[in-house]
């Protein structure tokens, strides 16, 4: 309770900051164009973040995350409109939405099955907002005990923990993992001014920028791998979307399961790489097996929807308290939001609660006001998105990679830069092919140059004696968690579950990249 009494004062703060007109614009901004790209199928909010990244460099701090974080937030709600008009997930933590949601709109309850959505997201939002305000500001205390090596075995913990949860096979995420430490480290060692993996190149002396890597890996590849797929396959019902305000019955019946979501997608959102689609699969299974009435999954039962749409939201809330409170994102959308952080000269970890407090607190007061905005939006507007998904993706295309490549060129005006952005887009769709997750890739780029730098900070301190790791309680609990969670994957029983329950929450129809 004290912890609770203690979030008034400070939302207080983050509502002054939070209400201001030019917030309160970028807010809107963000959820509405979140909404949209979530409508599109394919698009996603990593891809989605990756190309409006550069839009935000002109902004204030407050104003370039709250717009970002609306971003987010908005694709899980428009996400939810496609998976249960047509079917097919606009991301893939919307994917468990389809099985019950379709059903329900074949049945003509299409409006209850959205309003159902909207409501369990906004609920589940809120909540998860005020758990960030609550768990936040004590983590970061905690945080504030932390020196270089304890930051340094957490960031490895992290990229070893993202690994093992990401889909697909746990040598490849390594790999990719080794890869963006590869690629964090190039260009002018800022120790000894000597050039790093830069070939003679004078273009790489700065080395390669953030959002090159992540608009060619998220943006142009997704758009090539996009135009292979066949818009044959689209089936949108075409009715009349009414009655969407759901029944009290439907509320009676979806009650427990939106809490149950809520929880579920607290846990899974603060662990590093696990993520919405995890919890929202899990919520699903979870709710499948203490249902009285199990048998209705599937079939068009509103727990189906109520449940994983809570936790998709709840998780994407709860993803921003390691974000926040450590400065160790645990997904790779986090990481676009902590590098743009760092594009705005704010060193991420704990510092940013106690040192730019209307930074964080605005950001959460933001959330609920976004929230509120997404309810209010959605419920009026879903036959605009219905009219939406209705354009032929081949006619977007274009007009996104312009601007995919304006927003590349504006970052530094150099033309290289748009090159190399490409050269990432091929290195991307190859990616794909391969059934590589590039999610590891950019976890690393952004961890990379930190975790060396807490590495030489510790060493120095030390003297060059590595013992400092282990000899700290808490470096060495985190460097012990990271040789378990290696350990514990090698065995094959953990291996086989860890491929089932994966490729239960790929759900074979989703792009599982996203």
């Amino acid at each position: 309770m004290d912890a609770l009494a203690a979030v008034f004062p400070n939302l207080f703060l983050g509502f002054s900051v939070a209400l201001s007109l030019e917030n309160l614009a970028y807010c809107f901004i963000g959820v509405f164009v979140g909404t949209v790209i979530g409508v599109l199928p394919g698009i996603g909010p990593l891809a989605a973040i990756a190309m409006l990244l550069p839009l935000t460099f002109k902004l204030s701090p407050v104003a370039a995350l709250i717009m970002l974080s609306g971003i987010y937030y908005g694709t899980k709600y428009g996400g939810s409109t496609t998976a249960i008009m047509l079917k097919l997930p606009g991301e893939s933590a919307s994917v468990v939405t389809c099985l019950d949601g379709y059903e329900m709109a074949k049945q003509g309850r299409a409006g209850p099955a959205l309003g159902m959505s909207a409501v369990a997201s906004f609920i589940a939002g809120s909540i998860g907002t005020l758990l960030i305000g609550m768990f936040g500001p004590p983590l970061a205390e905690v945080a504030l005990l932390f020196g270089a090596p304890e930051y340094f075995s957490l960031m490895l913990f992290s990229l070893i923990g993202a690994a093992v949860l990401v889909q697909g096979s746990m040598l490849k995420a390594l790999g990719m993992i080794v890869l963006g430490l590869l690629l964090g480290i190039v260009g002018t060692d800022v120790n000894s001014g000597m050039a790093r993996f830069t070939f003679g190149a004078s273009s790489l002396a700065d080395g390669i920028g953030f959002v090159v890597i992540a608009m060619g890996l998220f943006g142009f590849a997704e758009i090539v791998a996009n135009l292979e797929q066949s818009s044959v396959s689209r089936d949108l019902l075409f009715q009349k979307v009414k009655n969407l305000w759901p029944s009290w019955k439907d509320f009676r019946q979806s009650w427990n399961p939106m809490m149950r979501g809520t929880a579920v997608g607290a846990f899974f959102g603060i662990l590093p790489g696990a993520g919405p689609t995890i919890a929202s699969f899990s919520a699903y299974t979870l709710e499948k097996k203490v249902s009285k009435s199990a048998k209705m999954f599937g079939k068009g039962a509103i727990e189906g929807v109520a449940s994983p749409e809570a936790a998709n939201n709840s998780a994407s809330q709860c993803e921003f308290i390691p974000t926040l409170a450590l400065g160790v994102p645990g997904s790779a959308t986090m990481a676009l939001i902590l590098g743009a952080l760092t594009i705005q000269g704010i060193a991420p970890g704990p510092q940013v609660m106690t040192q730019r407090p209307e930074l964080f607190w605005g950001l959460i007061a933001s959330m609920w006001i976004g929230n509120f905005m997404l309810l209010v939006l959605n419920l009026p507007l879903i036959g605009l998105w219905v009219k939406l998904l209705t354009v032929p993706y081949r006619i977007l295309f274009p007009a996104i990679m312009v601007f995919m490549a304006i927003g590349v060129y504006s970052v530094n005006n150099n033309p290289f830069d748009i090159h190399l952005a490409l050269l990432f887009g091929v290195l991307g769709y190859i990616f794909i092919k391969l059934k590589c997750e590039p999610a590891p890739l950019i976890l690393a780029v952004v961890l990379g140059p930190l975790m060396e730098e807490n590495l030489r900070r510790a060493l120095l301190i030390s003297r060059g004696d590595p013992s400092v790791f282990v000899t700290r309680p808490i470096s060495a609990g985190f460097l012990i968690g990271t040789a378990l969670l290696l350990l514990v994957m090698i065995l094959p029983a953990v291996r086989r579950k860890r491929a089932e329950v994966l490729d239960e929450s790929a759900g074979g129809e989703a792009p599982a990249r996203l």
